[in-house]
């Protein structure tokens, strides 16, 4: 074994001949070879969507439903004075069971009766059955009768 002890002495401090004809790696990219992979393709995602919350829709009362068919009435008088409504709906989730609540501030553009809809000055189409408050600071929505 006392061979063995200097058998590289002779290269041990050599310079490491890099290859002069290729540009050499970048750390970054050298790093990155060494990342971590995902093996199942999807499987984060699937993760962060089974762990996205959902609301569950709310059946309002026939008489919050009577309210609002009045407010979007008045609302419908009212259109030329381009009336700024805030106005809270359900959004239904394409992907699981629920959806969620938005409220959007905006000046109404249409009320359509036969599709069912309001359609805001950003062309958000809202359905009527989805609504479930409408507030206006700019016109009169209250009904002392009902409210």
């Amino acid at each position: 074994m006392a061979n063995n002890e200097h058998k590289y002495d002779d290269i041990i401090n050599l310079k490491y001949p890099f290859p002069s004809n290729r540009k050499r790696m970048s750390i970054e990219n050298r790093a990155f070879q060494f990342a971590p992979f995902s093996a199942l393709n999807g499987y984060t995602e699937a993760i962060k969507e089974t762990a996205r919350f959902t609301n569950k829709r709310i059946e309002i009362a026939d008489e919050l439903k009577e309210i609002i068919n009045i407010k979007l009435q008045i609302i419908k008088e009212q259109i030329q004075e381009k009336p700024i409504v805030t106005i809270t709906y359900f959004v239904k989730d394409f992907k699981k069971s629920g959806g969620e609540y938005l409220t959007l501030t905006n000046i109404v553009k249409k009320v359509d009766e036969n599709n069912q809809t309001i359609t805001l000055e950003n062309n958000i189409k809202i359905p009527m059955s989805e609504i479930i408050s409408i507030t206006s600071e700019t016109i009169k929505l209250e009904n002392n009768f009902y409210e």
